[in-house]
């Protein structure tokens, strides 16, 4: 980060930069939708990000850790890709919308991967990791003959789409 941690608190120290609400959805839409570029985020976002925040966001990824930017020759998109600590956050992830399933309300699509890695306990969380330190980091996967997390959880938002369209 640019500026010093108000406190020597790991709580505080990770807050400071997972505390905001636009940087954990950018980092949702780049682990669970591949969205690496950022019209891609721009145009995918849910929530409906705006530009400049959105570029404010993944500026303060970048400088916090959590991700690198790829720049772009000409002509080329700049691409981002996660850093070991921001695939780390997966667990966290995992348990903020475990949370959510629990205490909040919301549509059956959009709940569906929350309740697929909170019942696939953490066997699935760690395949996930595993799956996007090959995409982000070129680390091959223990196992390349398993099922892709990814594909068991675009699997289940489609079987949702289809029950509620």
């Amino acid at each position: 980060m640019d500026s010093a941690p108000r406190s020597g608190c790991a709580i505080n120290a990770a807050v400071e930069v997972l505390g905001d609400p636009w940087s954990m959805l950018v980092l949702r839409d780049i682990m669970f939708g591949d969205r690496r570029h950022f019209r891609e985020l721009l145009a995918g976002s849910e929530e409906g990000i705006a530009s400049n925040i959105l570029a404010n966001r993944l500026k303060r990824l970048v400088d916090g850790g959590l991700l690198t930017r790829d720049d772009a020759r000409r002509g080329q998109r700049a691409a981002y890709s996660l850093t070991e600590a921001g695939i780390q956050v997966l667990p966290i992830m995992v348990a903020l919308g475990t949370w959510g399933l629990a205490h909040r309300g919301g549509e059956r699509r959009l709940r569906v991967r929350a309740e697929l890695l909170r019942d696939g306990g953490p066997q699935l969380v760690e395949a996930m990791m595993d799956e996007l330190r090959e995409a982000h980091l070129g680390i091959p996967r223990p196992d390349p003959a398993a099922p892709r997390p990814s594909e068991l959880l675009a699997a289940a938002y489609e079987d949702a789409m289809r029950e509620t369209g």
